[in-house]
């Protein structure tokens, strides 16, 4: 049996998107900056996929911008916001402790030229307080960057709240939606938000390509010189394939998303109730305002990476929250952020379902995540501890 458990992480492309993608690489493979009738009819496909992708968000085409993925647009935004506040004398972000790494470097860059960030507690939930950000804007803030979603935990932030805040009190709100564009309702007039970024791959586009919306009058920072593509906020030959790829793929998910999403959380919220059954473990965010598909645990007495590597031997490709996967022993910096401790945070699962999900797939993994869990505590030294009573449980 095999099962794809990891669409946080990215997604398998719709069948519309690579319809979409060969049809414009077969047939309408022009420059779209060209003159004759073949670039023209490029340039068309990228407008209409422009005015299709504004339409999902519910902002206008205009807003639109075309980039490499969320972390392009995500440095967009920031160092235009930045720079906007830098020339009013305003020199200080608000975000949090638990963004992308996207955010969170560009961030770190700021600070070295001169910038002052402040990073918002998320709570053991893994939610920002309103509140608390209201109180942590000053005179000189010029930029409140909170992703809508997060990528591990999968919990949805009170965006529409955080906007109306920002917006009464004359700051630029920036969203990283990577996760939530697609698989949750978005409406970037109504929730207040000044810019947002967005990356096809997370809703079954192609990768390397995503978009920025930035609301008309926020100038925009080029990242990228050179010609005059995108309104000449960023320089390159446009990759028509992959925009109307991202665009078939976001409409399609769209109009399937009310359905899609309900389905969704009911197998969600089983696979949760199930895991909950494993003995010391805990779910990782807000069970309720969280991502339709996510499902985030820590099991004490175990290590992340051989419980990915056990289950995948078990056909179910998933995810930890710890980077040693990725080359590092830290564990994740979204479970460090959320209270987890090092040891517990080691022992990490994500499972980000997909729309082919089945019960049948749920009753799958369920069984095996325990049986692995299990196994793997067997010849734990650290659980072994734990069961004598030589150190503590924390879960």
């Amino acid at each position: 049996m095999f099962i794809y458990a990891d669409n946080a992480a990215t997604t398998k492309m719709s069948r519309a998107a690579i319809e979409a993608m060969l049809t414009c690489m077969e047939e309408q493979y022009g420059n779209p900056s060209s003159l004759y009738m073949l670039g023209q009819r490029a340039k068309e496909i990228i407008e209409q996929a422009r005015e299709e992708i504004a339409a999902v968000i519910g902002a206008q085409p205009g807003e639109i911008l075309f980039t490499s993925g969320g972390s392009e647009a995500d440095n967009q935004a920031i160092r235009s916001a930045a720079r906007i506040g830098e020339k009013a004398g305003k020199k200080h972000i608000i975000s949090t402790a638990f963004e992308h790494h996207a955010v969170l470097h560009t961030l770190k860059k700021l600070e070295e030229e001169g910038f002052e960030v402040t990073l918002l507690d998320v709570h053991e939930d893994g939610l920002v307080r309103p509140q608390e950000l209201e109180a942590a804007i000053r005179d000189d803030t010029c930029l409140v960057t909170v992703m809508f979603a997060n990528n591990e935990i999968g919990t949805i932030q009170p965006i529409r709240e955080i906007g109306g805040i920002c917006r009464k009190r004359g700051v630029l709100f920036h969203t990283d939606a990577v996760q939530a564009v697609g698989h949750v309702p978005i409406d970037v007039v109504k929730d207040n938000i000044d810019m947002l970024s967005a990356s096809a791959h997370k809703f079954h586009g192609p990768k390397g390509i995503g978009f920025l919306y930035a609301r008309k009058g926020v100038r925009l920072t080029n990242l990228i010189e050179g010609g005059a593509q995108e309104r000449g906020f960023r320089a390159g030959t446009e990759n028509v394939a992959a925009i109307a790829g991202m665009a078939a793929a976001l409409k399609e998910a769209a109009a399937d998303m009310p359905a899609e999403a309900e389905r969704m959380r009911g197998l969600r919220d089983r696979l949760i109730a199930e895991l909950k059954e494993i003995p010391h473990s805990a779910l990782n965010g807000d069970a309720v305002s969280r991502l339709p598909g996510n499902v985030n645990f820590c099991f004490e007495g175990i290590e992340g990476e051989s419980l990915l590597l056990l289950l995948d031997d078990r056909g179910i490709c998933a995810s930890s929250g710890s980077a040693c996967t990725s080359g590092s022993l830290d564990p994740s910096h979204v479970l460090l952020a959320i209270g987890r401790v090092h040891d517990v945070a080691h022992g990490s699962l994500r499972l980000s379902l997909g729309e082919d999900l089945t019960e049948e797939d749920v009753d799958y993994m369920v069984r095996n995540v325990k049986e692995v869990v299990e196994y793997l505590r067997s010849f734990s030294p650290v659980w072994r501890d734990l069961m004598s009573g030589k150190t503590p449980f924390i879960l």
